[in-house]
């Protein structure tokens, strides 16, 4: 039987893995994947990095390589995310060579406690780009405001960029031409365009949470049977509409004179990345994120509950570009019924960057004490915590 995740590629739409970390290269999951299920890329971020540091040993050995009085807690942290993202990316290096840069990229995410400081992000990114030293590496952005600057900033300088934490269709448009104009940047300048690599990461499933919680809410206020008919006939449908909303605008953008000039030079559109794809509702289909949204030039981030699934049952058919007009539709209907949906995609930003900024502390909190066990005793990281 053919795998469906493999046959994504025939809708020119790429898998890549929501979840790097030392467990998978140690045991060569990762590169199983890439055989075997056509995965061509991946990504990072805190609060992956804080569950895998927590509930694996795989990183204790390295940890025992590197920990000494006289370095930092910080550059123990970035030795160990650096390693990821670095093996991760040379894991998929085959898929960029074989794309010409097309795909096979893993990502890095600069600490989301800078997310609104710009210049910082950009010195971050640079940083971090060089440490990792891999053509095939992207540095991950939050799309906020402050962000914006910081992303075209490392665009024009040659720094491949993920800008993660999108939402909302008016941060993704500010998102994309702000890429293109990063382009135009490196074009004036006589640089090459065709090796610049750069995504836009858009949250599905997170949409459809906090949107059900408001509808649900709704729901059992009303006293009309058939208002609340109308009401939960809205529940589940949020996410895919935005993001299919998202898509149109990616066509609109990238076409025309202004795009064709550059991709006439080699540039590569940036593609949507569908991040948070995994179905938080069990009473919606568990591969809902995925079949729904399937068009050209686009990837599916997918934890490995998805890719699972997907592989198991998934069905793959064109579906990203049915229903653009009905997609419009059902966001005027949830501004009808009372909810304002573009407060909901800027409340959503916001709750991101604070939950990865969370993740974080969390995860240098953990590294801090398997370091501080090392730093304390012969027994190493195999002694019992402080306090035990």
């Amino acid at each position: 039987m053919a795998n469906p995740l493999v046959e994504l590629k025939t809708q020119r739409q790429s898998v890549w893995y929501d979840n790097l970390n030392r467990e998978l290269l140690k045991t060569g999951a990762l590169q199983r994947m890439v055989e075997d299920d056509g995965v061509g890329g991946g990504t990072s971020n805190p609060s992956i990095f804080e569950k895998a540091v927590g509930a694996s040993d795989a990183y204790d050995e390295h940890l025992t390589e590197i920990v000494r009085p006289d370095v930092s807690l910080d550059e123990t942290y970035d030795a160990l995310t650096v390693t990821d993202v670095g093996l991760s990316a040379d894991v998929f290096r085959g898929v960029y060579d074989e794309t010409e840069g097309a795909d096979g990229y893993a990502s890095l995410e600069v600490s989301p406690l800078i997310a609104h400081d710009t210049a910082t992000t950009t010195s971050e990114a640079k940083r971090l780009f060089a440490a990792l030293g891999r053509p095939n590496a992207m540095i991950k952005i939050p799309g906020t405001p402050e962000g914006l600057p910081a992303i075209e900033r490392s665009l024009a300088e040659g720094i491949n960029v993920n800008i993660t934490l999108l939402f909302g269709v008016d941060s993704y448009e500010q998102v994309a031409l702000t890429y293109i104009a990063a382009l135009e940047k490196r074009a004036k300048a006589g640089l090459p365009l065709d090796r610049i690599g750069s995504v836009a990461s858009f949250f599905i499933s997170r949409v459809d949470s906090m949107v059900d919680g408001r509808l649900e809410e709704k729901i059992k206020a009303v006293e009309s049977d058939l208002e609340r008919r109308r009401l939960s006939a809205l529940l589940g449908k949020a996410g895919v509409a935005n993001a299919r909303i998202a898509y149109a605008k990616f066509q609109e953008i990238f076409s025309g004179d202004r795009w064709e000039a550059l991709a006439a030079k080699g540039a590569r559109v940036q593609r949507c990345l569908w991040a948070s794809t995994s179905t938080k509702n069990p009473d919606y289909r568990d591969v809902l994120y995925v079949e729904e949204l399937i068009g050209p030039d686009t990837i599916n981030t997918m934890p490995q509950n998805t890719l699972d699934a997907f592989r198991d049952h998934g069905v793959v058919a064109p579906t990203l570009t049915k229903g653009a007009d009905q997609a419009l539709a059902h966001v005027r209907e949830l501004e009808a019924a009372g909810i304002d949906f573009r407060a909901v995609t800027d409340e959503l930003q916001v709750q991101g960057v604070k939950l990865f900024a969370d993740s974080f502390a969390k995860a240098r909190a953990t590294v801090e004490e398997k370091r501080d066990r090392i730093l304390a005793g012969p027994k190493g990281i195999g002694a019992a915590p402080r306090g035990d």
